[in-house]
This record gives C-alpha cells, sequence and structure tokens, in this order.
C-alpha cells in the first residue's frame, strides 16, 4: 500500500485558479461538479471553490490535484512559490513513489526525507533528484536544509584554502566543478583585499576590527550563487 505524506495544504495561488477558471469560461458550480464527478471530492461545492480563489481557505493536496485535473492544468500552475521540497515535488505533478524509484531510495527513507527538510542522498542521487524536480542549485540546497552546512564551508574555503572544500561542496549541492573552483577563488581574493583594506585604514570606528570582512562572510551564500549563475 502506497504511503503518502500528511494531506497538509501546499502554498495555494488563488488569482491563478481564478484565471484558469475564467479562461475557460467555467462557473465555480462547473468546477466543483468536475471535481465531484471526477475525482471523488463529493464535499466540494461551488462556495468551497470561491473560497479557495479568494484565499479563504487552500485545498489540501488531493484537492488541489483534483482542481487542477477539472481546470485542464498541472498542480504546479496552482501552487505559489515552492519552499520545501514536496511542495517542488507536488509543483512538478509527481507521486512521491516516482522520485523515490527514479532517486534510488526506498520509498519511507523519501517520505522521511520530505516530512524533515533533510536530504541523505549522496551525490549522485543528489544529482539525481535536482533533475527530476527541476531544482537549480540554490533551491537543492535550501529544499534540503543544506544551507547553513554550504555557508560554513564557504566562509572556511574564504578563509582558509580553499581548494580543500571544492570536493566537499560539490558532494554537497549539485554544482560544476569548474565553476565552482572560479567562484571561491574569486571570493578568497575578494575577502583577503577586504581584511587587507581594513589593516590600511586604522583608526575608523568598528573597521579595524574587520567590520567589512564579517559583513562579506555574514552573506556569503548570496555572494556564492551571484558569482555561480554568472561564471
Amino acid at each position: 500500500m502506497p504511503v503518502h505524506p500528511s494531506d497538509s495544504a501546499p502554498p495555494f495561488n488563488a488569482p491563478a485558479a481564478r484565471r484558469l477558471r475564467e479562461a475557460l469560461g467555467m462557473a465555480p458550480g462547473h468546477v466543483a461538479y468536475g471535481m465531484r464527478a471526477s475525482y471523488g471530492q463529493h464535499h466540494v461545492t461551488p462556495d468551497t471553490i470561491v473560497a479557495w480563489e479568494r484565499g479563504l481557505t487552500s485545498p489540501t493536496s488531493a484537492e488541489l490535484t483534483a482542481l487542477a485535473g477539472s481546470l485542464w492544468c498541472s498542480p504546479g500552475d496552482l501552487i505559489g512559490a515552492a519552499r520545501t521540497l514536496r511542495e517542488h515535488r507536488m509543483a512538478r505533478g509527481i507521486a512521491p513513489e516516482d522520485v523515490a524509484r527514479t532517486v534510488g531510495v526506498e520509498i519511507h527513507s523519501y517520505l522521511r526525507m520530505e516530512e524533515t527538510g533533510e536530504w541523505r542522498g549522496n551525490e549522485r542521487q543528489s544529482a539525481t533528484l535536482a533533475e527530476v524536480l527541476g531544482l537549480a542549485p540554490p533551491d537543492f540546497a535550501t529544499v534540503t536544509g543544506r544551507d547553513e552546512q554550504l555557508a560554513d564551508f564557504l566562509r572556511s574555503a574564504v578563509t582558509t584554502r580553499w581548494q580543500a572544500y571544492t570536493r566537499p561542496i560539490t558532494k554537497l549541492v549539485p554544482v560544476h566543478k569548474g565553476r565552482l573552483e572560479e567562484a571561491l577563488q574569486e571570493m578568497q581574493l575578494e575577502y583577503q583585499a577586504l581584511m587587507a583594506a581594513t589593516l590600511s585604514w586604522g583608526g575608523g570606528p568598528g573597521r579595524e576590527s574587520g567590520e567589512a570582512g564579517r559583513e562579506f562572510l555574514d552573506g556569503i551564500l548570496d555572494e556564492f550563487w551571484s558569482r555561480m549563475h554568472t561564471s
């Protein structure tokens, strides 16, 4: 018997639902009837559709799938900005069993990772997951709970020997090794330049203690992804 995560409400894009319905020339009653007749959502009424479109309530994942079918669109068309691994999967309209099988993990393990937000797949599985769900590297790092560890690696890379961190970072997130090396080298040079300038300022309130360097390290993730995007 398939195991599914709790049927909680995904981030629903209410204006999109209304636009799609109106574009099809359908009234809320038509949509509700389609969900009842074709998808077994017998509790859905025209008032339910109106409440969803007004943002008063949101459909559950099962209701969202039925609504998408009734509106001839994909669930992703009705989901707001995905914030979690599960939401990215739902936006693609892929069953958890299919993701688990493609990635090469047991379904129970995969569902557990969705629930906790902590991805435990190996490097190959991570690359496959990113491909299956269409995750850009920054999104992959966020939804798999790896932002903090990545930031720690990056801070160590720019403040010590960056070459020692290329392998750990490529194991953590699916990025191109060549672009990674370029980005790390550039970031280290910029950090060193900031620190050298700090030493030469002398006497400026706060700056002599490395304020510029700390600011750079605090924003290390944004700096890194910006450089990876433009490399």
